[in-house]
């Protein structure tokens, strides 16, 4: 039986595109109850933007939002359900050790790679502008949407439609962690630290962004070779930077 979402009003709006909707529900493996909830999943912001008025704010019924508020309950989702599967994936490893392993299975370019290969850009709903710029294919976007879509999924089919999708979509992700992951800025570390050498050096280059929305650049250096990284948090900036400088290094 579908679940009532919680989050907004139950109202009945426009239906999504046919062959919008196929393709989409094709990709997570469900068929919408609520496809209300599917059409607001798929929909960035800018697309928002775009149906709103010029003036003022307005009370938005289920639907007609941008996917920011399933992507809230998405994210609680795919952890928990994540820390499920992996809890008996490997029944005697500890939380030092499963830790790791959620944290990456979760990543932003985790998540992001997956969405990309289930075909998630084709059916993500952005403004025409955005859509020129090449939004849909970035990262951040990507897994925003993705757990957005998790988020729908649960809202409207429960637990169930969630886990089959979540382990269907990481299932290549999950068989590559032979061994629990280390986290980017531990192994740049520790990697300088085997060859006697000086800890690496993060610097905030620029933050951009309004302030619930921010953008961090964060630059790192060591051995003479530099990185970069770009995410909504500084921590994730660090941590892709740590990445682009490991993958210098080891090249």
């Amino acid at each position: 039986m579908a679940l009532r979402n919680p989050l907004v009003p139950h109202v009945h709006g426009d239906q999504l595109n046919e062959s919008g909707a196929v393709r989409a529900e094709a990709i997570l493996g469900h068929h919408f109850a609520r496809p209300e909830l599917l059409r607001e999943a798929l929909t960035h912001r800018s697309a928002l933007m775009v149906r709103r008025p010029a003036h003022g704010r307005v009370a938005l019924p289920a639907g007609t939002g941008s996917n920011e508020r399933l992507e809230f309950v998405g994210d609680r989702v795919l952890g928990l359900l994540m820390a499920e599967w992996l809890a008996e994936r490997f029944p005697f490893e500890q939380e030092g050790q499963l830790g790791p392993r959620l944290a990456n299975l979760v990543s932003q370019p985790v998540i992001a790679g997956i969405a990309e290969q289930v075909g998630l850009p084709v059916v993500l709903s952005v403004a025409p502008g955005e859509s020129r710029a090449g939004v849909r294919r970035l990262a951040t976007v990507l897994a925003d949407a993705t757990e957005a879509l998790i988020g729908a999924l649960y809202l409207d089919g429960g637990l169930p439609p969630a886990r089959t999708f979540i382990r269907t979509a990481w299932d290549e992700a999950m068989q590559a962690q032979t061994a629990p992951p280390k986290d980017a800025k531990t192994a740049l570390q520790e990697w300088l630290l085997a060859r006697g050498m000086n800890l690496p050096d993060y610097v905030l280059v620029s933050r951009s962004g309004p302030p619930h929305d921010p953008v961090f650049v964060i630059g790192v250096s060591a051995a003479g070779q530099s990185g970069s990284g770009t995410a909504g948090t500084k921590r994730g900036a660090e941590r892709l930077a740590a990445e682009d400088l490991m993958g210098k290094l080891s090249a």
